[in-house]
């Protein structure tokens, strides 16, 4: 067994175990009222840090490009709007419109 075979297996047990802590730990159990309103604001904040990060990163730095300027109007669109479908279009010609011109 090569040792990546063996290190692809030990993050797999590893994950496992960490998925299944909070399951047999809590078991049955409510949860209180200040852990449930945490974590449902754990969700926007993640994805806003995954927007951010797709939108800004340029490999190991931070740039403002096409794409960030595509993100921004995508934003803007579903901010005015609420269409995600016009989010997505609006993101994509902006971006691809920004890309073509440089």
């Amino acid at each position: 067994m090569s040792s990546s075979v063996a290190l692809i297996g030990a993050c797999a047990v590893v994950t496992f175990v960490i998925k299944a802590i909070g399951p047999v730990a809590l078991g049955g159990r409510e949860l209180p009222l200040w852990f449930t309103s945490v974590v449902i604001l754990l969700a926007p904040a993640l994805f806003a840090a995954l927007v951010a990060t797709q939108a800004l990163a340029d490999g190991d730095r931070l740039a403002v490009g096409a794409d960030t300027v595509g993100v921004a109007a995508g934003g803007l669109v579903a901010w005015r709007f609420r269409s995600v479908i016009g989010c997505v279009v609006v993101a994509a010609v902006v971006t691809a419109g920004l890309r073509a011109i440089s």
